[in-house]
């Protein structure tokens, strides 16, 4: 199996424009050719409210001016979506009442005291459990603790989820040789990437999503083992493997900032 390389980046640029009233900075990459890779103009707007434009290292500064150009409302709406999104979106205070997250349903946090027992994570009846056997601690210190327990009990639904989830997708990627070595890595803006050896990585914040989000990350990570650029033949091997990706893909992008936020 012939696995390609990352695209070499070989320089960066900052340029920016003006809609509206609005100032808009963007980050032009200039990339390398690779055999197989569509030479064309392409630009991403992240959830971080990073705007991207990803360009052959020869293009002329305006091609690139165009394409953003013809581009621009469609730059500033994602920008203002992506926005309006973390405005609503406050950091976790790891206090009962916050609702958290299991395959796409909602789960009301309840922290329980009790010195008798040991401390624990557990689903009842639309709540996430936890039970802290010291109570005499600091908020700030009781806080931390409940964090690193619910991402613990993350991390392991997480192993229990995504193993089955690919075992169950395989069948649909006939170019995939056997089961893939995957491991569970927390990531800030990603749910998942694939190495050039063939290694998934997925975020244990992707069981938060719903199964068939899940499914569309997996599916997309085994798409790259085959193809590792983002290039018309990796499209249709996913379009193959799951003709409504672009819905699943557009519902989870509109749940990151919810998902990902601890």
């Amino acid at each position: 199996m012939t696995v390609l390389s990352e695209p070499v980046v070989v320089g960066k640029e900052q340029y920016g424009f003006v809609y509206g009233d609005e100032h808009v900075a963007y980050c032009v990459e200039r990339r390398a050719p690779m055999e197989g890779q569509p030479r064309k103009i392409g630009i991403e707007v992240n959830s971080d409210c990073q705007v991207k434009v990803l360009a052959p290292e020869d293009a002329k500064r305006a091609d690139i001016h165009d394409a953003v150009m013809n581009r621009a409302k469609w730059i500033h709406d994602s920008l203002h979506a992506f926005k309006e999104r973390r405005a609503h979106v406050q950091p976790r205070r790891y206090v009962s009442g916050e609702m958290q997250f299991y395959l796409g349903r909602r789960y009301v946090l309840k922290i329980v005291e009790d010195g008798s027992t040991t401390a624990r994570v557990k689903m009842d009846r639309g709540r996430l459990l936890v039970t802290l056997p010291d109570a005499a601690q600091p908020q700030a210190r009781k806080a931390e603790q409940v964090r690193t327990l619910v991402n613990q009990w993350y991390r392991v639904r997480a192993e229990q989820v995504f193993s089955t989830r690919l075992n169950k997708l395989l069948p649909k990627t006939r170019w995939v040789k056997g089961t893939p070595d995957y491991r569970i890595l927390a990531m800030e803006k990603q749910w998942g990437s694939c190495s050039a050896r063939g290694t998934l990585m997925l975020n244990p914040h992707l069981v938060k999503a719903p199964s068939d989000c899940i499914d569309y990350v997996i599916l997309h990570e085994l798409c790259h083992i085959e193809e590792h650029n983002h290039g018309p033949r990796f499209y249709r091997l996913l379009g193959q493997a799951l003709p409504e990706w672009r819905s699943i893909k557009q519902r989870l992008d509109g749940m990151a900032e919810l998902l990902l936020n601890e």
